[in-house]
């Protein structure tokens, strides 16, 4: 494991609360898992053992409808954990998760966890901090459904992929969120075409520029008052 490797994972809920001799002890239990674009670590409904922390690169979280459509939960980048709710609750995966981009990822099996959980209660509140702030933001996300229109939503999903994946540059902020137009439709709960109309609004209004599976904001002050 890299140093930049141990300093992603210090900054996982997992390992927040941990010294350097425990968190060193934790890290003997990872395994590392390589993932190609769109290859699927696990599906929805299937049994949970492990859990994991981006080291590098994206993944996505899914889930499916019965017609086939497929809703966008996340996008999870370095440092980002999943998986955890298996940990305090062993029932089947809710979701699937799948490489929007080539991945690494340290995985934790649950059987390894539950003895270190033991010993270090500090780190299991750490984890159900994650987890409670995880559905702070699934209320908020069902709350923008109802209230917000579609344009707000969109430029509410664009700010949060740039406060973890935005890179200052010359022109304004770069992000490259590495979506389809398709999944940034999903994200959002919305059809491509909706969600198509408001980022050309928004590229007319000089907000941001639109690049492949990318924007520059170039006003993000603009943006925000229309996320609210």
């Amino acid at each position: 494991m890299t140093d930049r490797d141990v300093d992603v994972l210090s900054r996982a809920p997992l390992f927040e609360a941990l010294d350097e001799q425990g968190a060193k002890a934790l890290r003997s239990n990872v395994t590392e898992i390589r993932l190609a674009r769109g290859q699927t670590l696990f599906n929805e409904n299937e049994v949970g053992d492990r859990l994991y922390v981006v080291l590098d690169g994206k993944i996505k979280l899914t889930r499916t409808a019965p017609d086939g459509r497929e809703n966008l939960l996340s996008v999870l980048g370095p440092s980002e954990m999943f998986g955890e709710l298996s940990l305090f609750d062993p029932r089947p995966r809710t979701a699937s998760a799948i490489a929007v981009t080539e991945c690494r990822l340290a995985g934790m099996g649950h059987d390894d966890l539950r003895p270190f959980l033991t010993g270090h209660p500090e780190v299991a509140i750490y984890l159900l901090r994650a987890l409670a702030m995880r559905l702070r933001k699934t209320n908020d996300v069902m709350a923008d459904l109802v209230f917000t229109d579609v344009p707000g939503r969109v430029a509410k999903a664009l700010l949060d992929l740039a406060e973890r994946f935005g890179q200052p540059s010359d022109n304004g902020l770069h992000v490259h969120h590495d979506l389809t137009q398709e999944e940034l439709a999903q994200l959002v709960g919305a059809s491509r075409e909706t969600v198509n109309k408001a980022l050309a609004d928004f590229a007319a209004r000089s907000w941001l520029r639109i690049e492949a599976r990318a924007v520059v904001i170039l006003d993000i002050d603009r943006l925000r008052k229309r996320s609210k």
